[in-house]
């Protein structure tokens, strides 16, 4: 049955849609830009859908194409791609895999594509090398840092605990293996690819070292999931790097985006291709600005855990999977706010945070 598109929020409407309402389907292509070829791919999550882009290609003397992400490593993503392989190629080869970040929507894949035509993965090395030790089941000590990381900002819930103790397998089944070389993508590098040059641009606080391509011929950005058109990327803090600032990461990443025409198009990971580039930053630091403030308020109301600021933040009900995300979430904004200045942090059985002295009314 087909789906009704959701209703547009009303950022979304300050934003420019140049195909409106189309989405490919699972066995074609749609071109968005001179030799830049859409697909749509399935995700088992509320999530449930990844874009990834076809490019014609000409690479030591042949003439094919590159893929950008490559979807979870599930048999209706290789089924699909098989189909794309045999109707939607002109005939040509596969002559570059590039992946935007490790994480297993854009990552999953790529050891299957790059093994199915032989040709090398590019990639930044920090998330080369990040997936390479996730792929690994963790050892029974990490599992239990994982755990009493989420007790101690607050989580209780043993299918919550179950799902964190989880999570490192779960990687490895959704991107089992990796190649064993990569081709290093890395901030201002130019990649020529067929006929136009792509400056990669890197971005911090959503995975260690994603990188986004821009093409100033074509004057196309594909954002991955750096700008999203419809939601707000998920940047969180995790057991393995538990004091990080991953928010600060994200926005001033954000800041690179700033020299980009306004025009430019942009072809998110998830949602549709869209204008509106410098617009759509200024609303996610708006977003990020308005929790911000509401945790703000909160916390002078009381010392609050990870936990409680989840509670103000995300008002809906969330499952398990969501609950794990929200609250690193909730603690990537208390730990802004405390290498702010703002808040302090206050260990304990479970982690506060309280104003500092300076940031409380006088």
């Amino acid at each position: 049955m087909k789906q009704n598109p959701p209703t547009m929020n009303a950022d979304e409407k300050e934003l420019d849609y140049p195909l409106g309402e189309h989405l490919p389907s699972p066995s074609a292509l749609t071109e968005v830009a001179p030799g830049v070829f859409w697909l749509r791919m399935f995700l088992p999550f509320a999530l449930d859908h990844i874009n990834l882009w076809l490019l014609r290609d000409h690479y030591e003397g042949r003439e094919g194409w590159a893929i950008v992400d490559c979807c979870l490593d599930q048999a209706s993503a290789r089924e699909q791609w098989q189909q794309i392989f045999e109707t939607g190629l002109e005939g040509l080869p596969v002559l570059r895999v590039f992946v935007t970040h490790l994480h297993p929507d854009h990552l999953g894949l790529a050891h299957w594509l790059c093994d199915y035509w032989k040709v090398p993965l590019w990639i930044s090395a920090t998330d080369f090398h990040t997936a390479h030790t996730l792929i690994h089941p963790s050892n029974t000590q990490d599992r239990e840092q994982a755990v009493l990381f989420m007790r101690s900002h607050g989580i209780t819930d043993n299918a919550v605990l179950q799902a964190v103790s989880q999570r490192n397998f779960q990687f490895g089944h959704m991107v089992p293996a990796l190649p064993s070389q990569f081709v290093r993508l890395y901030d201002g590098l130019s990649v020529r690819i067929g006929d136009h040059q792509w400056q990669c641009i890197s971005g911090y606080g959503h995975a260690p070292e994603h990188i986004a391509l821009y093409c100033l011929s074509m004057n196309v950005l594909i954002s991955g999931d750096m700008v999203l058109p419809r939601i707000s990327t998920n940047i969180s803090v995790y057991h393995l790097e538990p004091l990080a600032n991953p928010l600060h990461l994200f926005l001033d990443s954000l800041k690179k985006f700033d020299a980009l025409p306004a025009d430019c198009l942009c072809l998110p990971s998830h949602g549709k291709p869209f204008r509106g580039l410098h617009t759509r930053i200024g609303q996610l630091a708006r977003h990020h600005g308005e929790r911000l403030q509401e945790l703000r308020q909160a916390c002078a109301q009381k010392a609050m855990s990870a936990v409680e600021a989840m509670a103000v933040l995300f008002k809906r009900a969330l499952d398990v999977h969501q609950t794990t995300f929200a609250l690193g979430e909730s603690l990537a904004h208390l730990h802004w706010l405390w290498y702010r200045g703002e808040l302090e942090r206050v260990p304990g059985d479970v982690v506060r945070f309280k104003p500092t002295e300076a940031a409380l009314p006088h």
